[in-house]
């Protein structure tokens, strides 16, 4: 009897001590349960930061930020709810919630996702009281931007919802998180963006918050992004735009000293503020649907034309440089240059029979002279071949037919042909210099974008040098260094001798050549006008529409304090739009002020939407 006692204490005391052993296992060893149980009972909300604030460069406050509310869900929280009840709260469709569900499942059961975004504190402050009813649901603040300024689209650039390939590219971002899509708010995302913050907080078992987990010693703080401050002069910007309004094609203008960005219009444009707010989405696709206009386009950056007669003063310096033209050099124009045995390119400088030399025929825009002089450049080399890479090496030095590497994330490289592409072009690789003789009055083969040209004008203007364009100024108030790269001097490989003579061809544009009745009293300007050919096809018929307007300068002559190119696009002759547009641009960032009036007012009352009919060219 006593030895069946001792057996059944013996055995009471081995399963008390599994029981025990397994309590203590459970308890303090695994942590399955004890994850369990956090996880029902403690909740993790991140923090979103403020997007740093956008300045332009004289500290004009022109992108912040304005608080609205997100509605979030975690699927594997979320349990029967009054549907009905939650729709009267949030003023959206049944359709739509099931949608959004459908989607934060099909996302994660464990993360959150976005339900219901941007809404203001008041469209959401009786979701916020009840909103212990709905279990798996919580509210999120956030901020989207608010702009201070009407312009500058392209530059400022936009935010939207972050995609599933950019949440799998980097673990910043969660289903509903806001990313930098355009402009500045793309090529500085990472700065602007800031560093989230994240929040403990116990629940109960109505999903209610019941005090933070740990005394808030878990928690993190958000980071503010950081501020930057651009190098565009927004009033600038501003003129800029209202002298594009009814036209089509870009203004640059670029500080030469520095290769800082002061404006960069296009046209036609929008409004910022139109892709910010709840109808973001919908506003963003009006613009990308209107083919016709292109708003989305910046043309500045990313149209690619013939450059027309500014190209011209680039075959003078390699010209000079190559050493097949000096300043006795001349050329007979009789109302054009012939070549071949067909060949004729009609020249509007008006020596009628007399000889060209160079300060002439950049004041008129000689096409036999330049024509000649581009001819000369590739012949003295033993083939074409050798002639045309050689001519093409100058210019990659002015950093054409290739991207500048500008800090905003779209452009184009342009087109700088050299032998491959003419060999290509033609197979039997038999082809001469003449073939390409288009190529030295700007139009052929050649393409650039506006931006490029207000490089050139800028390279010209320092005699010889840029820094790559660039829209930052500084970051964080100058405590964080911006990209080496615009600090940089890139020379080109013209001697600095050679530039005074373009330089002063330049000069008699504005008193004497074809932009002479845009030209100031009270400040010697530098310039360059053209006119580059332009054809579309149309019911499968190549049609000629009216040429595009083309224009670069820099002012004052001795100190040139910005450099500016105007490409209007069907605006006829240089010095009817473009050159107007670009004095008046310099005039009003150097004097501050418009002295000329009378080519404001043309100006604003110039309007080339009917010019933009293609039904007017059908017939042709």
């Amino acid at each position: 009897m006593k030895q069946r006692a001792s057996l059944i204490g013996m055995i009471i005391i081995f399963i008390s001590l599994i029981i025990l052993g397994r309590l203590f296992y459970l308890q303090i060893i695994d942590k399955e349960y004890k994850d369990l149980a956090y996880k029902n009972a403690v909740k993790k909300e991140y923090v979103i930061p403020e997007r740093g604030f956008i300045y332009d460069r004289n500290g004009k406050l022109l992108v912040s930020n304005l608080s609205v509310y997100d509605v979030m869900v975690i699927p594997k929280m979320l349990k029967t709810f009054d549907t009905i009840e939650f729709l009267s709260y949030t003023n959206i469709t049944k359709e739509t919630l099931k949608k959004q569900l459908k989607k934060a499942k099909k996302y994660s059961w464990k993360l959150p996702s976005l339900v219901i975004s941007k809404r203001y504190k008041d469209e959401i402050a009786l979701l916020q009281e009840k909103i212990y009813k709905f279990p798996g649901f919580f509210i999120q603040r956030r901020a989207i931007r608010k702009y201070h300024t009407n312009h500058a689209a392209n530059v400022l650039g936009f935010i939207r919802e972050v995609n599933e390939k950019e949440i799998k590219k980097d673990p910043f971002y969660l289903q509903g998180d806001l990313i930098g899509k355009a402009g500045v708010e793309k090529s500085y995302e990472k700065e602007l963006r800031g560093k989230k913050g994240v929040k403990y907080f116990l629940t109960d078992k109505f999903n209610r918050k019941t005090g933070k987990y740990n005394h808030g010693k878990n928690d993190t703080l958000a980071k503010v992004g950081k501020d930057l401050r651009l190098t565009i002069d927004i009033d600038l910007q501003a003129f800029g735009d209202s002298l594009m309004k009814g036209k089509r094609g870009a203004i640059i203008a670029i500080e030469p000293s520095s290769g800082e960005i002061l404006a960069l219009v296009t046209a036609p444009t929008y409004t910022p503020s139109y892709l910010s707010g709840r109808n973001s989405s919908k506003n963003f696709n009006k613009l990308f649907r209107d083919k016709i206009n292109k708003p989305l386009l910046d043309r500045g950056l990313q149209g690619e034309y013939p450059p027309g007669s500014p190209f011209k003063l680039l075959n003078g310096l390699i010209g000079l440089q190559e050493g097949v033209i000096d300043l006795r050099t001349s050329y007979v124009c009789n109302h054009g240059f012939y070549y071949g045995r067909n060949g004729h390119m009609y020249c509007h400088c008006g020596a009628n029979g007399r000889k060209v030399k160079l300060p002439w025929a950049i004041t008129k825009s000689c096409n036999t002279y330049f024509s000649n002089t581009y001819l000369n450049i590739i012949n003295k080399y033993n083939t074409p071949q050798e002639g045309i890479d050689a001519w093409k090496n100058h210019l990659s030095k002015f950093g054409l037919g290739q991207y500048l590497h500008i800090d905003l994330p779209v452009g184009k490289k342009g087109l700088i042909p050299d032998s491959k592409f003419y060999d290509r072009y033609y197979p039997s690789h038999r082809w001469q210099a003449s073939y390409t003789t288009s190529n030295g009055i700007g139009q052929g083969e050649v393409l650039t974008t506006p931006i490029q040209l207000a490089n050139i004008t800028a390279a010209i203007a320092n005699k010889g040098f840029y820094y790559t364009p660039h829209i930052i100024k500084n970051i964080d108030e100058g405590k964080e260094t911006i990209n080496p790269l615009f600090k940089k001097k890139h020379s080109t490989d013209i001697e600095k001798k050679y530039y005074d003579y373009i330089i002063d061809g330049m000069a008699q544009v504005y008193k004497t050549g074809t932009a002479k009745y845009s030209r100031l009293k009270d400040m010697e300007l530098c310039g360059k006008t053209g006119t580059s050919e332009n054809k579309t096809r149309i019911n499968g018929k190549l049609v000629k529409l009216p040429d595009h307007s083309i224009f670069i300068a820099f002012g004052p002559k001795d100190n040139p304090k910005i450099a500016v190119a105007v490409f209007i696009e069907n605006g006829g002759f240089g010095a009817t739009i473009a050159a107007p547009i670009a004095t008046l641009m310099i005039d009003k960032y150097v004097n501050k002020r418009v002295s000329r009036p009378d080519l404001l007012n043309k100006m604003l009352h110039t309007d080339l939407r009917t010019v933009y009919q293609l039904k007017n060219y059908e017939k042709q």
